[in-house]
């Protein structure tokens, strides 16, 4: 990507075919479909690339289990659709990019005959409405064999269990392997760009956005033909600001997770808890070393930063205990993460746990805006290509036609499971800074060795033992828009994500690093690194999570 001065450059005095708002999964996707249909396109967001939802969820890409129960008692046919279409998008998902997402297998332990059966009849209905895009098929586990697949379960009642295969991911890096591809397409992309307002043309539709760059301080202008309101849960806010006379549409629930030790869960298959009191699945997935659980589901009203409570940490733990021998207590818990989902509710729906998640895309006639409420992960190509569906007619122009179906993003060509192994033997590295350079840049990685050779210093952990050196966080600096030191450490390395102790060790080194590439003072440097770790003994004390900062 372009350093943000250079996109700033590149948008002023030019009118584009589209300016998507919204950095996030829906808005990437959308943006990238732009761009391979040949159309001029700019995106811009509010904070960093997918920085809010679009990084806090859990990490899985699937048709929704609970989702099809719900549409099968329900006779439910849209949600069913919902489900079906997201069970085919998986595969198109795990093609575009197999260094960041692949298969992964779930057992459901099932504490009575009838249960079993149940489950058994429902991930086969599962199975069948994926048809050909099945990963694989489910199996029903003797409760010996399910010991033997998952032995941190506990064996008091236990029956059996049915297996199934869903797709895992790295949200977080997945959003911007996208966001690089759509530059290396043409497309324009800046982040911490706020939207102040709108500008109309004669015709009462919009042509212009004002744009506050949060980070040198100056106003923009942008022009574009078509503009797409992706914002998520944050959707309402730019309707109103196109046409104040529009009336709100979303709700919002707060998802949490946690993050715990692996090593006690001696499993490389992922559990899905299928009852809870409040009717909620939950699901305890091995994800790079460490044990992602969650989520809790409640309906919030805020849209800005939402953190992890002791309640739900209690919430999660309570269950994981519940299924497993592992003895979780709060003390074991690494990190935790919140996000909030944009839910558009259907006629008759009551809590958000009964939303439905398909998406909606909306055309204010008044405004000319289009805007995409709701959808999920696993559906934003295909939520993208109705996007830009309604984009083409509003411009009245032909493009090329869709092809994202079989597209493949940057860092995709050419790799394959033992990648990491042609890494560690060609430029004599670490099996373990192999292995994450494999998996958080696939084929892109050389780009990024070459940083980390090219100065003995850059060779150097960001913290002890680190599998992220630090030419790796200059090359996100460089060449992936990084400003703050949470985006390096949440959103471009993972290691917040995993660990706020190991985010706060590394924060000194990724503070001077960025700094020194930004050009701040000792100063800001200091009051950065500050900054970041208060923040995050604020989310650590709300949690009641134990947290070391110096």
């Amino acid at each position: 990507m372009k350093d943000r001065t250079a996109s700033l450059e590149s948008m002023r005095d030019r009118t584009f075919d589209l300016c998507i708002i919204g950095g996030g999964a829906t808005g990437l996707g959308c943006a990238l479909d732009a761009t391979l249909r040949g159309l001029s396109t700019v995106l811009i967001d509010a904070d960093d690339f997918v920085s809010k939802t679009s990084s806090a969820s859990t990490k899985l890409i699937h048709g929704g289990v609970r989702y099809l129960q719900e549409a099968v008692l329900g006779f439910d046919f849209g949600q069913l659709q919902m489900v079906r279409k997201a069970l085919h998008e998986r595969i198109h998902m795990l093609h575009a990019a197999p260094y960041l997402a692949r298969p992964l297998e779930l057992l459901v332990p099932c504490y009575s005959r009838w249960q079993r059966l149940y489950i058994a009849v429902g991930m086969k209905l599962y199975d069948m409405f994926a048809g050909q895009a099945c990963i694989a098929p489910s199996r029903l586990l003797s409760a010996r064999t399910a010991l033997e697949t998952l032995p941190s379960l506990r064996r008091d009642k236990l029956v059996g269990g049915v297996a199934y295969t869903d797709g895992q991911f790295d949200d977080a890096r997945y959003g911007i392997a996208m966001a690089k591809t759509i530059a290396q397409r043409g497309g324009e992309l800046l982040n911490y760009a706020r939207v102040v307002g709108f500008g109309c043309g004669s015709d009462g539709k919009l042509a212009s956005v004002g744009v506050e760059d949060r980070m040198g301080g100056q106003q923009l202008e942008i022009s574009a033909r078509v503009f797409l309101n992706s914002t998520g849960p944050f959707a309402d806010t730019i309707r109103l600001m196109a046409n104040s006379h529009m009336k709100r549409r979303l709700r919002v629930s707060k998802g949490t997770h946690i993050l715990l030790p692996l090593d006690r869960f001696r499993s490389d298959v992922a559990l899905l808890i299928p009852h809870t009191e409040d009717g909620r699945v939950i699901f305890a997935i091995p994800w790079f070393g460490s044990l992602l659980v969650g989520t809790t589901e409640d309906e919030v009203q805020s849209r800005d930063e939402v953190v992890a409570d002791e309640s739900e940490l209690a919430y999660l733990l309570k269950y994981i205990n519940k299924y497993l021998v592992c003895g979780f207590t709060p003390a074991d818990v690494q990190a935790a993460f919140s996000g909030v989902r944009p839910l558009v509710a259907s006629k008759g729906a009551g809590n958000t746990t009964r939303l439905v998640r398909a998406h909606e895309v909306e055309v204010d006639e008044a405004s000319g805006l289009i805007s995409i409420l709701g959808g999920k992960w696993t559906t934003y190509r295909a939520m993208a290509e109705d996007g830009m569906n309604h984009v083409e007619r509003r411009l009245g122009k032909k493009v090329n036609p869709p092809v994202t179906r079989g597209f493949r993003l940057t860092g995709s060509a050419g790799f394959h499971a033992e990648y990491w192994k042609d890494l560690a033997s060609q430029y004599r590295l670490p099996e373990s800074v192999a292995i994450h350079l494999a998996q958080t840049f696939g084929t892109d990685a050389p780009l990024v060795v070459k940083v980390i050779q090219s100065a003995a210093e850059l060779s150097q952990p960001v913290y002890p033992e680190a599998p992220v050196l630090a030419g790796e966080i200059l090359y996100c600096i460089r060449e992936e828009m990084a400003q703050s030191i949470e985006d390096l450490l949440a959103r471009r390395t993972g290691i917040q994500t995993h660990s706020w102790n190991n985010a706060v060790a590394a924060a000194p080194a990724v503070g001077r690093l960025l700094g020194s590439e930004l050009g701040w003072s000792d100063a800001t440097i200091h009051d950065a690194v500050n900054a970041y770790t208060s923040k995050l003994r604020r989310w650590a004390d709300r949690a009641s999570i134990s947290l070391k900062v110096s």
